[in-house]
């Protein structure tokens, strides 16, 4: 398994080629609403050495499409950076790693939360003890983003859009359904993003169970993020995202042929549902889970 975590250095390359290449990243949606919704991930960005493994890895397992910026803006088959698309809408980006000088090798999916004004938000961040990884940088008609680290050393983006965020939707299957942060203390954490990313609301108690140590942070009554304890103790924190599956058994008997890994193999949750955690051929953790949960008692989504 590859180091999971990418070096500032790296970041701020990755966040400033565009400027440096003359790509103008579209925005995340082709149907901005023009309303902001603070706290919601909004976008997914994978970093890989593999490209071209990771790429038709998604495609068996999801159906993913692929397409080069580049030849969206008509600049040619510049693949440093490639949106991916799911039945036809824009779900998330791929970065080439390779593209950038480095000494080791990185993959990971990063998380683009939504912002209000990106410039408080990482000041927010900074006066509660996370780390500023690269600036708040104007990214054209993506908008204006920062990548940045919490306390605990959790890595996420966060976006303030030029036209709007994506509007809430059932997600299909092979769409991104879920995003949890798995970091050492969820309690703080909670703390933490309640302050920085104005959740008005921090659910402490799933399925009727008080001691559990799951989160579900909410905005205008809305359920955006989940975190909980690691379950992992000698891992570090991270945002993990969740794709809809509807048998995550039959996902994972296909994982290994496609040169992906599975790190816990489906079975059900305590929240409710089933679900899995496997990677791609670059060793990005990816989750997968059913949904609607089976459940009596109200979702956490």
């Amino acid at each position: 398994m590859k180091r999971y975590g990418i070096p500032a250095s790296l970041l701020l390359v990755l966040v400033t080629s565009c400027a440096t290449t003359g790509i103008n990243l579209p925005a995340v949606t082709e149907t901005p609403s023009g309303q902001f919704q603070p706290g919601k991930i909004i976008w997914r960005d994978l970093i890989t050495d593999t490209p071209a493994e990771s790429r038709r890895f998604y495609e068996e397992l999801f159906g993913w499409t692929f397409q080069s910026v580049g030849n969206v803006l008509g600049l040619g088959n510049n693949d440093t950076y490639t949106l991916i698309r799911h039945n036809g809408r824009l779900i998330g980006g791929m970065v080439d790693a390779n593209q950038f000088d480095r000494e080791i090798e990185i993959s990971q999916w990063v998380v683009v939360m939504s912002v209000e004004d990106v410039d408080a938000a990482a000041d927010a961040f900074r006066a509660g003890n996370g780390s500023i990884l690269t600036p708040p940088t104007d990214m054209s008609d993506r908008g204006r983003l920062a990548v940045v680290a919490d306390p605990q050393g959790a890595l996420l983006a966060l976006l303030q859009t030029t036209d709007g965020d994506p509007v809430d939707r059932e997600p299909d299957y092979g769409d991104f359904l879920w995003d949890e942060l798995w970091t050492t203390d969820p309690e703080a954490a909670s703390a933490f993003y309640r302050q920085v990313a104005s959740y008005d609301n921090a659910r402490s108690s799933i399925q009727g169970d008080p001691e559990s140590s799951y989160r579900v942070l909410e905005r205008g009554g809305r359920p955006r993020v989940g975190m909980m304890a690691h379950p992992f103790d000698t891992a570090q924190p991270v945002w993990v995202s969740y794709i809809r599956v509807e048998d995550p058994a039959a996902i994972t008997a296909r994982v290994i042929a496609l040169g992906g890994e599975i790190f816990v193999d489906a079975q059900a949750r305590s929240i409710g549902g089933e679900a899995a955690l496997i990677a791609g051929p670059s060793g990005a953790g990816i989750a997968l889970q059913t949904w609607p949960l089976e459940s009596s008692e109200e979702s956490a989504r």
